[in-house]
């Protein structure tokens, strides 16, 4: 499957703005400035590696997404660090999801939005962590467009571990990509997700997974990501 991967500065003028807005913000969450190296982390269980571990929390700005799991002091898998958390509504906090929750920024997508999500904040959500919406026109719907997929007009879209690789991809286009945790790569016919923390659980209806494994190669092959096993 060939996949065009688009620039922001070709998904729009809107879609560059939001990008300008947001990386300030972002970069004020990084270990160090500039931001030359960020990780970008998904939930697969992965077995130990203090190389990995190492590696994702040397980055200069950590991703994470949904329900991810920290290391603890023994058996270091896949780091300690969570800087940029991507989420969407129908999230599962586990313990380390709201850890230290003032010195992370929290961003939301809603590709549901476009066709029955409701706008509505999470029950556990604390009252004082803010965090911003994701819009589907800057963000979700070129990324879609990018692998083959309509958004807006299907109810098909990216996982929001993609999308929060797209997003991290998109902020730091200079800088050198780290990723790790993504099972779809490697098994694209999935059609359920294990993960590093809690049950099991289907891939959605509306994703496409093959597509991502796609984009991910061609970042990898190209040399866009330093992919770690």
């Amino acid at each position: 499957m060939d996949i065009a991967v688009a620039h922001p500065s070709q998904a729009g003028r809107q879609g560059v703005d939001f990008y300008h807005r947001l990386r300030p913000l972002a970069e004020t969450y990084a270990r160090r400035r500039p931001v030359e190296r960020i990780a970008v982390v998904g939930n697969q269980p992965l077995a130990p590696s203090r190389g990995r571990a190492a590696a994702i929390d040397s980055a200069d700005l950590v991703f994470r997404v949904n329900g991810f799991r920290l290391d603890g002091d023994d058996e270091p898998t896949t780091g300690q660090r969570a800087d940029v958390i991507v989420l969407n509504r129908g999230v599962r906090p586990t313990p380390w999801f709201f850890a230290g929750y003032p010195d992370r920024l929290y961003l939301m997508i809603e590709p549901g939005r476009m066709h029955w999500e409701n706008e509505r904040v999470p029950a556990f959500w604390p009252e004082d962590l803010g965090f911003i919406t994701v819009p589907n026109r800057d963000v979700i719907i070129p990324l879609n467009e990018a692998i083959g997929l309509d958004a807006e007009n299907k109810g098909v879209w990216a996982t929001t571990g993609t999308t929060m690789a797209w997003i991290a991809a998109e902020l730091f286009p200079d800088s050198a990509m780290t990723a790790t945790g993504f099972s779809f790569i490697a098994s694209p016919e999935q059609t359920s997700w294990q993960h590093a923390y809690g049950e099991a659980s289907p891939v959605g209806e509306e994703h496409r997974i093959a597509a991502e494994s796609a984009l991910f190669h061609h970042w990898i092959t190209s040399g866009r990501v330093d992919y770690l096993d």
